[in-house]
């Protein structure tokens, strides 16, 4: 890794806020920022701490995809802080297969009505077949989606576009492991972090 003089003011996503001084009463962004780990196939693996994260760069084990807004300052350099990783070696691990029920499908969909766009807790949510039971549609990860309780009413036992509702997106099996990573996963996900925890379109 490359030590940099200058802070990096690009927007890669900071663990707790914009990169900067710190004012009265406002958390080093050091003192919670955490690193995504991944795997050598970009899938999302474990969550570590910055400083495993830059000694493993420095021993050339992982591959930094991003960084945070914010450095690491020494007395000689101010280093990038690597906010996702990938390994360079393959583990030996049996493949993650993400298993289809209610509570992965909300996770899939970050809570968010697919059909409206609002954020709701679980218990204000269902599961909606976008392909209607009645006409053969299947329970799986690729034709159901989280609606809220009025826009599932709305559709009833139609199609989105029998009912005017329209997807953001088609619903896919998820990439990542929910229950792998969540009992780790900060309150605020860094955004240098979602292009490789949540499927996207």
């Amino acid at each position: 890794m490359e030590p940099r003089r200058e802070v990096d003011r690009s927007d890669a996503g900071a663990a707790q806020g914009e990169a900067g001084g710190l004012g009265e009463g406002r958390e080093d962004p050091l003192s919670v920022a955490r690193t995504l780990v991944l795997d050598a196939g970009y899938q999302p693996l474990r969550i570590i701490g910055w400083r495993r994260a830059i000694c493993m760069s420095f021993l050339d084990k992982v591959e930094v995809l991003a960084h945070y807004a914010f450095d690491i300052p020494t007395p000689s350099h101010s280093y990038p802080t690597p906010a996702v990783v990938r390994l360079l070696g393959q583990l030996r691990v049996r493949p993650q297969v993400v298993r289809f029920s209610r509570r992965n499908v909300y996770l899939r969909d970050d809570h968010r009505c697919q059909y409206c766009g609002v954020v709701f807790p679980a218990a204000e949510l269902t599961l909606d077949h976008v392909v209607p039971r009645v006409a053969g549609g299947k329970t799986s990860w690729t034709n159901v989606v989280a609606a809220c309780r009025p826009c599932n009413r709305r559709k009833g036992g139609r199609t989105p576009e029998q009912a005017g509702l329209t997807l953001p997106k088609p619903p896919l099996r998820p990439r990542w492991s929910p229950q792998r990573l969540l009992p780790r996963m900060p309150a605020a996900v860094p955004e240098a972090w979602l292009d490789w925890i949540f499927t996207r379109s």
